[in-house]
C-alpha cells in the first residue's frame, strides 16, 4: 500500500502543488486547510506523515503539533513543519514541540519530497529490529532501543524522535567526534546544506533534558569546527 501524506496549509494552491509532486512520487495524499480539519483527518485517516503549515486559522501548526504529540494514538506521527516565518525562535519552538523537521517558504517542491522520503526511511529504520545492543548506558543515562525510552537515574525522560536518534548516535560512538553531516544523516536521514542550525537546536534541546547544567555539558561536548562527541563512562 502506498504511504499516505497529509498536506495542511490554508493556501490551497500550495496544497495542490505539494500533493501533485507527492503523488508523482508514488504517495497517496490527503488535504486539510486549517488546524481543526487537520486534526480531524489525523484521527480519522492516520496518515504516515504530515506536512503542516505553521500559520493557519482554527488552530495553528504549533497547537496542532502539541495536540498530536500529547495524544498517544497519534504521537508517533512524523511532522514536517512548513513556515513562511524565518525567525530562529519560530523554528526552535516547532522543534521543541516535537516537529521532526521544518521547511521554510518559498520552497522547492522536489526538496519537500526528498525530505518526506528521508523522514519516512528514518522512521522505518527506527521501527526495524536492531542487531546492535538493545540498551545503551553512559553514566546515569540508559537508552532502551526496543522501548524507545530514556531513563536518567531511574526517571523516564521524554525525547522527540530526532533527539532519541541523536542520543543513540552518540551512545553507539562514545568518545568519537561525529561531524555535523554525520549527525544529520543519523538523526534525520539526510544531510542538507542549511540544516546546521536545526541540528544545533536539537542538540541544545537534548542537553536541556540530559545535562545537569546545559551550559556546561558533561555528556555532549562541542568540537568546534567539526561537530560533537559523547564523553562519560559507557557501561
Amino acid at each position: 500500500m502506498p504511504q499516505r501524506i497529509l498536506v495542511v496549509d490554508d493556501d490551497r494552491s500550495i496544497v495542490k502543488v505539494l500533493c501533485s509532486y507527492l503523488e508523482q512520487s508514488g504517495y497517496q495524499t490527503l488535504s486539510a486547510y486549517d488546524g481543526e480539519m487537520a486534526l480531524h483527518q489525523l484521527r480519522r485517516e492516520r496518515p504516515d506523515l504530515v506536512i503542516l503549515d505553521l500559520m493557519m486559522p482554527n488552530r495553528d501548526g504549533w497547537e496542532v503539533t502539541q495536540i498530536v504529540r500529547g495524544d498517544k494514538t497519534l504521537a508517533a506521527t512524523p511532522i514536517i513543519m512548513l513556515t513562511a516565518r524565518v525567525e530562529d525562535t519560530d523554528k526552535i519552538v516547532g522543534l521543541e514541540l516535537g516537529a521532526d523537521d521544518y521547511i521554510t517558504k518559498p520552497f522547492n517542491s522536489r526538496e519537500v519530497v526528498t525530505r518526506v522520503k528521508a523522514l519516512l526511511r528514518r522512521v522505518k529504520l527506527d521501527q526495524s529490529p536492531n542487531a546492535a545492543p538493545h540498551v545503551y548506558a553512559c553514566g546515569s543515562l540508559k537508552l532502551d532501543l526496543d522501548q524507545r525510552t530514556l531513563m536518567i537515574d531511574s526517571e523516564m525522560v521524554e525525547l522527540t524522535r530526532t533527539e532519541f536518534n541523536l542520543l543513540e548516535a552518540f551512545l553507539s560512538n562514545p568518545g568519537y567526534t561525529l561531524t555535523r553531516d554525520e549527525l544529520l544523516e543519523k538523526s534525520m536521514g539526510y544531510a542538507y546544506e542549511g540544516m546546521g542550525r536545526a541540528l544545533d537546536t536539537h542538540i541544545r534541546n537534548l542537553r536541556r533534558k540530559i545535562e545537569n547544567d546545559p551550559d556546561n555539558p558533561t555528556y555532549i561536548q562541542t568540537v568546534y569546527g567539526v561537530g560533537y562527541r559523547l564523553t562519560g563512562d559507557k557501561q
